[in-house]
């Protein structure tokens, strides 16, 4: 059995909530800010978890492409998180993922099948939320990508 792998991520954070993240080669500012009159339009904690969730769909759709030979040329993905205050938590992630393909739905849906069950991010919150989602099947030159 191989161990497990290991990821780092660095935080600072300054008094006043001013703070950044720095993942891989990457330095993003978040937001660290406690009751702020106005919110600083840097993502917080919440928008960080929907944006791990969304990396981990995108990078197991690679992964589903690369061993089952599925083609797609463009994939968008919405991501929606629920949190609750008492307890604290988050109650639900829900998901929308439109995939412009010409698969057929039957090779969508195994794809579907396969971002459940071997994303990481993935199972790690559907332990401990409902986590639910669809496909939507976007005909191929219909949409052109925005990046």
């Amino acid at each position: 059995m191989k161990p497990p792998i290991s990821y780092h991520v660095r935080a600072q954070v300054a008094a006043g909530g001013v703070a950044t993240v720095t993942a891989g080669n990457q330095t993003i500012p978040v937001d660290a800010m406690w009751a702020a009159d106005e919110p600083p339009g840097t993502p917080g904690p919440a928008e960080l978890l929907g944006t791990a969730f969304a990396a981990c769909l995108m990078k197991n759709l690679e992964r589903s492409s690369a061993l089952l030979s599925f083609r797609y040329e463009h994939a968008d993905i919405d991501v929606r998180a629920r949190r609750q205050d008492i307890p604290p938590q988050f109650v639900e992630i829900e998901y929308e993922l439109r995939l412009v393909t010409d698969e057929d739905e039957r090779r969508v849906d195994l794809v579907h099948r396969n971002l459940r069950q071997f994303g990481t991010v993935y199972n790690t919150l559907a332990a401990v939320c409902d986590v639910h989602g669809s496909v939507v099947i976007v005909p191929a030159a219909a949409d052109p990508p925005q990046l």
